[in-house]
């Protein structure tokens, strides 16, 4: 480590083309390295002790600046996925969506620790409205949603699609819903000068398009999975918020909009953290 750090004096002293002069005449640098100042004093080569001595000056305390607009790439959401259920379920059973058995919300409780919600923001973007304090943030990504059900309901497709209650006990029983997403957020930087290391949140809306959806079952050894719209909506509406420091944030979001186009009223909801740092 000494000699890759003393090799980096080296090399910045001899790019450095021009030199100061001290009192004794003899040529003084001063070198900028990252946040360190690094100045090389003269000395008389008689003698050991009066030898070229390195000066280092931390400059740690230096103001950070924030760009107008700044951009990160690839941002990952992990997260946990469920739904707020305000069906009426005696309108759902008149459409006759729901069949065999499916009566109330608790045929479609899901399994808590294994409903995910994974998205990647391939972008996002920050633009300064007022002073870097105030900003405007967006991007493009993708989500993905998985719901795991407790019980054995089964989408059943069709020129009419509705949901039944099977009589086999499912391993796995999931409907996973997939879009791409375009997020819209204003952002609060409670002190531009610190750049990622001060406290931030944003709150917004996003809006999404479904581009898969599928229910995977699976028993004993034997997988199948079933690709269809199930009645989905395609689009989807959200509130979203964050709060965070640095490259680790807490994320949320709530559908304005309902899983389903008819007969289901359910909201999906999700939290979770977002890795992805800050310029």
């Amino acid at each position: 480590m000494k000699r890759i750090f003393t090799l980096c004096i080296v090399l910045c002293t001899v790019l450095t083309g021009f030199a100061q002069t001290d009192t004794t005449g003899k040529p003084s640098d001063t070198i900028k390295v990252g946040t360190m100042i690094i100045i090389r004093k003269p000395g008389n080569n008689n003698n050991e002790s009066k030898r070229d001595k390195h000066i280092i000056i931390s400059n740690n305390n230096r103001h950070y600046k924030p760009s107008n607009i700044s951009t990160n790439w690839i941002i990952l959401d992990l997260g946990f996925a469920n739904y707020n259920d305000k069906t009426n379920f005696a309108d759902a059973a008149a459409t006759g969506f729901i069949r065999n058995g499916v009566s109330d919300k608790d045929n479609f409780k899901l399994k808590t620790i294994k409903s995910v919600n994974v998205n990647i923001w391939l972008f996002m973007q920050r633009l300064s409205l007022y002073k870097g304090v105030v900003n405007l943030k967006y991007g493009f990504g993708m989500q993905m949603y998985n719901y795991y059900y407790k019980t054995n309901i089964v989408y059943v497709d069709g020129a009419n699609v509705y949901v039944k209650r099977d009589s086999i006990d499912y391993g796995k029983n999931k409907l996973a819903t997939d879009y791409f997403t375009v997020p819209l957020m204003l952002n609060f930087n409670t002190d531009p000068s610190r750049g990622n290391r001060a406290l931030n949140f944003s709150v917004g809306v996003s809006a999404g398009y479904m581009y898969s959806s599928r229910q995977k079952l699976k028993v004993g050894d034997n997988k199948d999975k079933h690709k269809s719209n199930f009645n989905l909506d395609p689009w989807k509406v959200d509130y979203v918020a964050e709060v965070g420091l640095g490259i680790v944030h807490l994320f949320g979001s709530y559908n304005i909009s309902a899983l389903h186009k008819t007969a289901l009223k359910q909201y999906p909801y999700a939290v979770g953290i977002r890795l992805g740092g800050w310029d």
